[in-house]
C-alpha cells in the first residue's frame, strides 16, 4: 500500500507530483530544488545556499514520513553546472555520517525548474 507524504515545512509541489511516497518500508522523495517553503522562491547565494536549502527541504519531508537523513540509502543529484560539484559535494558530505554515506549518482543537466542550480531526490528507509 502506498502513502502520500505532504508537509508545509517543505515547498509545495509545483506540478502534478507528491513531495514523497511511502511504499512498504521505503520513502521515495520527489526531486527537491532550493525553494524556501515560506516564500515559494529560490534562495539566493549560489550553490552553497541552494544545496543547504535542498537538504532542509529533504529533511523536512523525511521527518514527515517518519524517516531522516540517517536513513537515506540512495541519492540522485542534478546540477546545472558540474563545475559546482566540488562545493556541492563538500556540503552534501556534512549531512551524512562518515562511513555511512548513501549510494549516489550525480549528473549535469541542461536546465532545472525555476532556474535552480541543483536538485536532489532520495530514497530512504522508514
Amino acid at each position: 500500500m502506498r502513502k502520500i507524504v505532504s508537509t508545509s515545512k517543505a515547498p509545495a509541489a509545483i506540478g502534478p507530483y507528491s513531495q514523497a511516497n511511502i511504499v512498504g518500508d521505503l520513502v521515495f522523495t520527489s526531486g527537491q530544488i532550493p525553494i524556501c517553503p515560506e516564500t515559494g522562491k529560490l534562495v539566493d547565494g549560489g550553490i552553497e545556499a541552494q544545496t543547504k536549502q535542498v537538504f532542509q527541504n529533504i529533511k523536512a519531508i523525511l521527518e514527515e514520513a517518519g524517516s531522516g537523513l540517517d536513513k537515506v540509502i540512495k541519492t540522485t543529484c542534478f546540477l546545472a553546472d558540474m563545475d559546482d560539484f566540488a562545493t556541492m559535494n563538500q556540503i552534501y558530505g556534512s549531512y551524512f555520517a562518515e562511513g555511512a554515506y548513501p549510494s549516489r549518482s550525480a549528473f549535469q543537466v541542461a536546465k532545472l525548474p525555476m532556474g535552480a542550480l541543483i536538485e536532489i531526490e532520495v530514497i530512504a528507509e522508514k
